[in-house]
């Protein structure tokens, strides 16, 4: 369907057509019409669908036919609650391009950064406000924000909520918010938890599942690499040594672990960037510019800095460790092969991750296929667990003060 048929006002049909939108994806063609019927929706969408879209414009439509017969008011009317400081910047800059035209107002705030700038823009008048929920929590504490006006609520990527330990403070913001008001609640996933917070929040919502939990998005093509853990830094040098790779995004489980990769890569030659939770605000910003400008060719990431992070034509995906939540695997992968467009992802797994890799399989319902040539294949007998002693084991326990052994009186030399 095109968007000129959704019956979208012209101000966003102008802006839409500057921003090269012409067809609408199935997420957008499936959510618009009902949120402009003022329904209540519970959307599952893979990344890189067009989620964002789907619920900015409408909403934008319904502000704007509002704002029409109000004057002054500096209230804040719609909600957008974002797990992560980058998810939430890409939202407020999709809303700000959707209603250039529409002299509706959208403030981003979230922490990590003084509050003055963020403070400064809500008591100016804000018409939307994209928020990340611990700083929204505490300007609400401090009397700076007001929810009482709110008529659109839209909780976004909320099985990254779960996985990140926001459900309370979600809780929390919606005790905030008047009881009559349109809810909206996106998720990549639906755990039985997420289903649980949607029933509460939700009226008669109409349901919208556009991809499979289960499934990866088809045509992204996807490798296994079987490696042991202490060569995984020579076969991504390896891999990276292709210069069809334009661009890669490369997931590590931890943060110590990408500051690593990052110097390694840098080491070899390899241009590329950090970002995680660790990282200031300005350098993460930074990073992820230079990575969508070309400047830097590989980012290294953790799941929770990389959630959010929309790139146009990311050629590569490569899960330098395996994630141990199947689902996380779905969603990383997904960050290339957006907007139908083609994408590869790479994947290594070592002898301690093939419990992770069986769990993935079995979530996408098929196997991931082998790599054809693997110059660092995985050694035959997985090498022996390092054994940590206990300091309170008594192997380890220093003799006893008065010179005996714990078992004898025999003096111990």
């Amino acid at each position: 369907m095109l968007f000129k048929d959704l019956n979208l006002i012209e101000p966003i049909q102008r802006a839409l057509k500057t921003e090269g939108y012409v067809e609408a994806t199935p997420i957008q063609e499936q959510t618009i019409p009902p949120i402009l019927q003022r329904k209540d929706v519970l959307g599952c969408a893979q990344t890189g669908t067009g989620k964002t879209a789907a619920f900015a414009i409408p909403i934008l439509q319904l502000l704007f036919n509002e704002k029409k017969n109000e004057t002054g008011d500096k209230s804040i009317k719609a909600l957008l609650l974002a797990p992560t400081r980058e998810l939430a910047i890409q939202i407020g800059e999709s809303f700000i391009a959707y209603g250039k035209h529409t002299g509706i107002r959208t403030t981003v705030i979230f922490g990590g950064v003084a509050q003055g700038p963020q403070t400064h823009a809500i008591r100016s008048g804000v018409d939307i406000l994209v928020a990340t929920p611990g700083r929204l929590i505490d300007l609400i504490n401090q009397k700076i924000i007001n929810l009482s006006h709110i008529k659109f609520f839209v909780l976004d990527e909320a099985d990254r909520m779960l996985d990140m330990g926001m459900v309370q403070d979600v809780r929390r913001i919606i005790a905030h918010l008047p009881k009559v008001r349109q809810t909206l609640l996106f998720s990549a996933t639906m755990p039985p938890e997420i289903g649980k917070l949607a029933d509460s929040m939700l009226r008669n919502p109409v349901k919208i599942a556009v991809t499979p939990v289960s499934s990866t998005i088809e045509i992204i093509e996807q490798s296994m690499y079987f490696v042991d853990k202490k060569h995984k830094k020579e076969l991504l040098i390896h891999l990276l040594k292709d210069r069809t790779i334009i661009s890669a995004l490369v997931f590590s489980r931890t943060k110590h672990g990408a500051n690593k990769i990052t110097q390694d890569l840098e080491k070899a030659g390899i241009t590329a960037q950090a970002i995680h939770g660790n990282k200031s605000q300005s350098a993460r910003q930074l990073a992820l510019s230079n990575f969508k400008e070309g400047i830097t060719r590989v980012l290294v990431a953790t799941d929770i800095a990389a959630r959010g992070i929309d790139i146009d034509e990311l050629s590569h995906v490569i899960n330098f460790d395996l994630p141990e939540v199947p689902e996380t695997y779905v969603h990383r992968i997904g960050r290339t092969g957006r907007a139908g467009l083609g994408g590869v992802a790479f994947s290594f797994c070592d002898h301690e991750e093939k419990e992770w890799l069986r769990g993935i399989q079995r979530l996408i319902g098929k196997d991931v296929p082998v790599a054809e040539y693997n110059p660092y294949p995985l050694s035959a007998v997985a090498p022996p667990k390092e054994i940590k002693l206990n300091p309170k084991s008594p192997s380890t326990r220093r003799p006893r003060s008065n010179g005996y052994s714990r078992n004898s009186r025999k003096k111990v030399d």
